[in-house]
């Protein structure tokens, strides 16, 4: 399978959708579209796509954290390859992409979240030495 890396646009919205529902999030096309648009317009962010045959199989996206404690490092925000495209290198290639926009940017790490039950994310992200660094609990407040 022939797998090309490129930049997002909003013109994927309803593909990172679809892809976005098989983790179990539910973003509506029109606020997915948006939020393309936020990402490609800010220079400290990034979201790219993989397409093979014409279709969107999977994406990534990242951003720079700047934290008052630590020094600025980019996080993959998120990065969903579709249950079909899993195995084949796609996941690879696209935090290959990360890797090198973030070697452009003023950082020294790349860190990433998982959730505590995705063990096959946990293996994914070792390979590519990324070390567990904590387990931590995330709250939200409603506004």
């Amino acid at each position: 399978m022939h797998v090309t890396i490129r930049k997002a646009a909003s013109e994927d919205a309803t593909a990172i959708n679809n892809l976005a529902w098989q983790l179990g999030y539910t973003p509506t096309v029109e606020a997915t579209a948006e939020r393309i648009h936020a990402i490609t317009a800010d220079k400290t962010h990034c979201a790219f796509v993989a397409e093979a045959s014409g279709e969107v199989i999977g994406w990534v996206q990242a951003f720079c954290a700047i934290r008052l404690e630590s020094e600025p490092f980019v996080e993959i925000g998120g990065l969903v390859v579709d249950v079909n495209a899993r195995g084949t290198g796609v996941g690879r290639k696209l935090v290959q992409q990360v890797m090198v926009w973030s070697a452009q940017q003023p950082v020294s790490k790349i860190r990433v979240r998982t959730n505590t039950t995705r063990l096959e994310t946990h293996q994914f992200y070792q390979k590519f030495g990324f070390e567990e660094n904590k387990e931590q609990k995330v709250y939200d407040l409603k506004l």
